[in-house]
């Protein structure tokens, strides 16, 4: 069932990282110029992932336990691209007090929390079933 709430959450998820990856820089270098995500190699292998789980975790609607599984990989692999991201950070060059990151380095943790309701309300699906099916005995 493509109508429930997690989809809708998945799709953000892939938004996220499959489509506002391409519009908005991760942060700007010494001369101004915009970095994005397809100048970094490691990076631009999560955020690509990343959006492929959310697309297979989206079509793997009839195994809840599997859609479970696969979004907690991609919550990780998020994770792991904002340790990246706090990696590279050091070699940003500015002040704290200007910034010249962008907004593309929030996008990682927006994608963590559309996973994180997508988890929450296969849960909740999956209880209704477990609950719904000892009715039935």
């Amino acid at each position: 069932m493509l109508q429930r709430i997690q989809t809708l959450y998945l799709i953000g998820a892939f938004i996220c990282n499959g489509v506002l990856s391409f519009i908005f820089p991760l942060w700007y270098d010494e001369n101004g110029f915009p970095f994005f995500f397809q100048a970094d190699l490691p990076i631009s292998i999560l955020f690509g992932f990343s959006a492929v789980l959310s697309i297979l975790t989206i079509f793997s609607y009839k195994k809840r336990p599997q859609q479970f599984v696969v979004s907690r990989l991609n919550i990780i692999l998020n994770v792991i691209l904002l340790l990246l991201f706090v990696l590279y950070a050091p070699k940003l060059s500015g002040d704290p007090q200007v910034s010249e990151k962008g907004i593309g380095l929030v996008l990682p943790l927006l994608s963590i929390v559309f996973l994180a309701l997508a988890n929450f309300a296969i849960q909740k699906d999956e209880k209704l079933v477990k609950s719904s099916g000892r009715l039935r005995k």
